[in-house]
């Protein structure tokens, strides 16, 4: 084998709680991660060197991007080869989604495959940590209660939601919202634990009942259009909104399809990128 295509699926969180901060600059969370449906395209190819290609310009290809860095990682522990990789971008950047991180998971599981490595899953999930704190998650995928730096993964059944994803002309870095959150007075929120309840429960009334995100505090006070996306979603027919990871998406939960897409047109024509998704158990997936 010397081709592999793969799909590499975003995130979003239900529920995210920040614990504290650890001396290397990580923070302690709680959270409830969830994969969707909506992903992007990966097709690695042997050569000679490690190269990256992407569809979008605005997209580095250099060693700042986690693919590359994932596959130096690999090629530098374990041996490897060259590889070309082609990215079609469709997850937004800097977007709460979690598109490169996992972009860099899909990478570590197709080079594991094409360059005959045999690295075993508990080792994979570590490098992908020393990647990012979302690398982990995104190899597995589905609905995960994240602990540690959000790295400890504890499985969940996964809830059947139809969502509408809505992301406004913002960029936000997590770096800046954490470091902001650190000067805000604690709150213990729980919406882990509440959101565990709710999934647990079955019943998608109690599962928007219970959305909840701390980095909300920050990132909303410094991008109020992304409370007014929040208050336009429940207008246009969401039964629960939230921001997901630092932001700026927002996503709403939808049981009515005529209003979900009355909803969907209503934000494009906004001008707004929006998205109609629903939540899945899988994180990365081969394809032909």
């Amino acid at each position: 084998m010397d081709k592999l295509k793969v799909k590499s699926y975003a995130k979003i969180n239900l529920a995210l709680d920040v614990k504290g901060k650890r001396d290397d600059g990580y923070h302690f969370v709680e959270m409830v991660l969830q994969s969707i449906d909506l992903y992007d395209k990966l097709e690695f190819e042997m050569c000679d060197d490690i190269v990256l290609e992407c569809d979008r310009e605005d997209v580095p290809t250099d060693r700042s991007n986690l693919i590359i860095k994932a596959a130096d990682l690999l090629k530098r522990e374990f041996g490897g080869y060259g590889i070309r990789i082609r990215l079609k971008k469709n997850i937004p950047i800097a977007a709460g989604l979690a598109g490169g991180s996992s972009n860099a998971a899909a990478t570590l599981v197709a080079l594991n495959k094409l360059w005959n490595l045999n690295i075993k899953l508990p080792i994979l999930k570590d490098l992908a940590a020393s990647l990012g704190a979302d690398v982990p998650f995104c190899i597995e995928g589905g609905t995960k209660v994240a602990s540690g730096i959000g790295d400890v993964l504890q499985d969940l059944e996964t809830p059947h939601l139809r969502l509408l994803i809505v992301k406004p002309s913002v960029s936000v870095s997590t770096k800046d919202v954490y470091t902001e959150y650190d000067n805000l007075a604690f709150i213990e929120n729980n919406y882990t634990k509440n959101m565990i309840d709710a999934i647990r429960s079955g019943s998608i009334i109690d599962i928007c009942m219970r959305l909840g995100n701390d980095l909300e505090r920050v990132t909303i006070r410094n991008y109020p259009i992304i409370g007014d996306i929040k208050k336009m979603m429940v207008e246009r027919g969401a039964l629960g909104t939230l921001m997901s990871g630092s932001g700026p998406t927002v996503f709403g939960i939808f049981d009515d399809s005529a209003k979900l897409d009355f909803a969907y047109n209503s934000f494009v024509a906004d001008g707004f990128y929006a998205y109609i998704s629903n939540t899945i158990d899988k994180g990365i997936e081969l394809y032909e």
